[in-house]
């Protein structure tokens, strides 16, 4: 029987100071496997401007109203440039965003009132507009800078509640093409919003939830799943590059079951180069290794020498690398106390939650046995790591998986579990440094 549910509209409205208004309608259901799910709230969080909302059941279709400040035809002329970070002034982090014209080295800098450099970045970037993360330190005003083919564009900061710190973090959050609008939007309601920005939707029905991620541009409907540990519904197994991988479903993401073992083993003594050939370290140069623990790759290697988070890499068609956002989703999915879109789930360089690390291992391939329960079938084996040095360590002690999310030139966000850690702990290290892959369907 078709089970009919009464729509209604949570209206968000966003102002501009250029005219064109637009309007998304984002509409929320959930099943499990294919049988529906009443969902009794939805909140969506704005993870890259911050602010949250809540529809409550049965209010399933969230209205955004916003007005476009640039239109398309002319943002093919518009030049190099920052533009004005929001919000402004800062309490804990802020994003900012720059446009550039074509593809180019594009060199950053933020330093404060007294001119010392807080935090430095280059990076290749492609024709669009991206956009950053950054968190202040201890100081009251900065000044980012940024370069390009020489010319330069700089905006002011502030905060309001300086820190003790007088470091600061500078991370790439995206990227938009050319083809995207500029948005110069206020927030009038709690929840700014502008087309692009990654929203976080997290489905409660009873004591579950289910959570996704999507940064919208135009209208679309949403289904939440909340079938979990089971074969991915209609994607059992996916064949790739000779080998068969079975998949699991986590609410609503479908994982590999199994890491990641594509490409040619290379010695552990040398580093991964960008040619034709897909390479891989087998923990010990032992070729059994990856046949139990999948490869252990270098993060450009794994990412095909784009810096584009999300991207393919080396995972099969229509599956991705799992952003540090989509690892959190997963650890707030699995965790007994810290749900989805927890506080939590941000720190970093430690480990986090209460029992997520025991419910993502296997219960047995650690050292003492390990503390695993695989609860939800994720099966995280300790598969080690490959250090810079060429070295192999921590077999069937740590289990190491990157993200495709980088923290800065040489640095990548990623994840590890411990033998008898109960927690998942998030880390950023060097690029270099051999680390298994789990891949992440597309949808």
């Amino acid at each position: 029987m078709k089970t009919q549910i009464l729509l209604f509209s949570f209206i968000i409205c966003i102002s501009s100071v250029l005219p064109g208004q637009n309007t998304l309608e984002l509409t929320f259901t959930a099943i499990d496997s294919a049988a529906y799910v009443q969902l009794d709230s939805i909140k969506v969080m704005n993870r890259s401007q911050g602010g949250d909302t809540v529809l409550y059941y049965p209010d399933t279709v969230l209205v955004l109203d916003y007005q476009v400040g640039i239109p398309e035809t002319n943002l093919r002329n518009e030049a190099f440039r920052v533009f004005q970070n929001y919000p402004n002034p800062v309490a804990d982090q802020t994003t900012v965003s720059l446009y550039v014209p074509e593809k180019d080295k594009v060199s950053t800098v933020v330093t404060d009132i007294l001119g010392r450099v807080i935090v430095r970045s280059e990076r290749v970037l492609d024709r669009g507009r991206h956009t950053l993360r950054f968190i202040p330190g201890g100081g009251n005003l900065y000044f980012f800078t940024a370069a390009w083919q020489g010319q330069r564009s700089s905006i002011k900061i502030l905060q309001t509640n300086p820190g003790s710190y007088n470091t600061g973090v500078l991370e790439y959050i995206g990227y938009e093409s050319s083809s995207s609008q500029l948005k110069a939007t206020t927030d009038i309601r709690s929840f700014p919003f502008s087309p692009g920005d990654e929203l976080l939707y997290i489905g409660c029905s009873d004591t579950l939830q289910s959570g996704m991620l999507d940064s919208p541009e135009e209208s679309g409907d949403y289904t939440f799943q909340f079938a979990t540990n089971i074969p991915c519904p209609g994607t059992p197994t996916v064949s790739y590059e000779g080998q068969v991988y079975n998949t699991i479903q986590i609410f609503s993401q479908c994982w590999l079951k199994e890491n990641l073992n594509v490409g040619t083993m290379i010695p552990g003594s040398e580093n991964m180069a960008n040619n034709d050939t897909n390479e891989k370290y087998c923990y010990d140069n032992e070729p059994d290794s990856c046949t139990k623990y999948g490869g252990l790759y270098q993060w450009n290697e794994m990412m095909q020498y784009t810096t584009q988070q999300g991207t393919q890499g080396i995972c099969p068609p229509g599956w991705h690398l799992p952003t540090d956002e989509e690892w959190k989703v997963l650890e707030g999915a699995v965790d007994s106390q810290y749900g989805i879109g927890d506080p939590e789930w941000d720190f970093s360089s430690e480990y986090r939650g209460t029992d997520a690390g025991t419910n993502l291992k296997t219960t047995s391939g650690w050292y003492y046995n390990g503390n695993g329960t695989d609860l939800f079938g994720f099966s995280g084996l300790p598969g080690g790591v490959r250090y810079g040095s060429g070295y192999f360590y921590n077999f069937g002690n740590f289990s190491y998986w990157w993200t495709s999310t980088e923290k800065g030139i040489h640095h990548a966000w990623n994840r590890n579990l411990l033998y008898l850690g109960p927690e998942v702990s998030r880390g950023y290290t060097y690029k270099q440094l051999g680390f298994s892959v789990r891949c992440l369907r597309d949808d």
